[in-house]
């Protein structure tokens, strides 16, 4: 079973993802690590950007990567060959309907998945231990504030609610681990502050993620009549 990403699978794609996730290393991946010999599953892996990061905290984990896009597998090789990154072993394979026995892995890693998906509670496997992380859309602001980088914004929500997809699943992580049947959940919010006078996030998170997050929509929301091109267009 395949769910459509709103993103589309595009070169430029790829090179969004990777910039993202260097961006948000630290954030993120601070306290992600696994113990020597721990198997980890890492379910909708993309193009690698977020296993880099995690093969890397945890050299000496056993990482099995897997994503239902033959593409974004195989671009995930090339990243992390290009790094010598050896403790990954990627595959190609359906979240809905994974081809391991249970308790296969000690750990599962789901990053910026659940909110793509149709049907997360039953993408995610029941019981054992799991780390997700989610983002929510809804909770972007900007300054200045003006219609239309609103309007622009609300466009890749409505596009990603579109394809029955939840852009906002990061306020919902509680209720669906819960509902999932996992116990002990502990949620920590993380937020992305940026200014002026943090240069590398402009560039990183500002530019290179958010900008070229929403830029992987343009075309769908102009062509549906969502917002207009000068509108879209305007600074």
């Amino acid at each position: 079973m395949k769910d459509d990403y709103v993103h589309g699978y595009s070169e430029f794609e790829s090179d969004r993802l990777v910039d993202q996730a260097n961006t948000l290393a630290n954030l993120l991946h601070s306290d992600t690590k696994f113990s020597a010999g721990t198997k980890v599953l890492e379910a909708g892996c993309g193009v690698g950007a977020q296993t880099l990061m995690l093969a890397t905290n945890s050299p000496d984990a056993e990482i099995k990567s897997i994503d239902i896009s033959e593409e974004s597998i195989s671009r995930a090789k090339s990243l992390l060959k290009t790094h010598n990154i050896g403790n990954v072993e990627f595959q190609v394979a359906d979240l809905y309907n994974l081809p391991f026995e249970d308790e296969t892995f000690d750990h599962i890693f789901v990053c910026f998945v659940l909110e793509h998906l149709m049907d997360p509670i039953t993408a995610l496997k029941k019981g054992g231990s799991i780390t997700v992380i989610e983002g929510d859309h809804g909770s972007c602001y900007f300054y200045p504030e003006t219609k239309e980088a609103i309007k622009t914004w609300e466009c890749l929500i409505e596009c990603q609610k579109g394809l029955d997809c939840n852009p906002m699943i990061g306020r919902e992580i509680y209720p669906l681990l819960k509902n999932s049947g996992f116990k002990q959940i502990k949620v920590a919010p993380k937020i992305v502050y940026v200014d002026s006078s943090k240069p590398e996030l402009v560039e990183g998170f500002n530019k290179k993620t958010i900008i070229a997050m929403v830029e992987g929509v343009k075309d769908q929301a102009i062509k549906s009549g969502m917002i207009d091109n000068k509108s879209w267009e305007k600074e």
